[in-house]
């Protein structure tokens, strides 16, 4: 990330993977399709934030390098210049984190307008 203003970041497992574990089978993360189902229905939030998504398998290395090792869990939601964060977020190398899919959707709602979980 750099210096300039940064946009809210979502990092999320990439549907369709296998695990290792059980051979010849695809599967989905559940909190990470949670969150993509908010992202396809709101089309302009995929435009607000940025969204990568990577593999199921470990180590994750792409959010290793933000996060640190222990912060590899996914869906994260890695917050920009855009607002204030939350007292409840995480913090790692100068960048403030959230893991939980409740709170990702929430502060999606509150810093993007989408819709709110009930």
């Amino acid at each position: 990330m750099t210096d300039a203003a940064r946009r809210d970041l979502l990092i999320l497992i990439a549907p369709g993977f296998e695990d290792p574990a059980r051979p010849g089978q695809l599967f989905f993360c559940p909190d990470c399709n949670q969150v993509e189902g908010v992202l396809a229905a709101n089309a302009g939030l995929a435009a607000a934030v940025e969204v990568r998504r990577v593999g199921f398998a470990r180590p994750r290395a792409e959010v290793i390098a933000l996060l640190g090792e222990p912060n590899q869990s996914l869906p994260v939601l890695i917050l920009g210049d855009g607002a204030p964060p939350p007292a409840d977020a995480q913090h790692h190398a100068g960048l403030t984190f959230v893991n939980d899919t409740r709170r990702i959707l929430e502060l999606l709602a509150e810093r993007h307008g989408v819709p709110a979980p009930h």
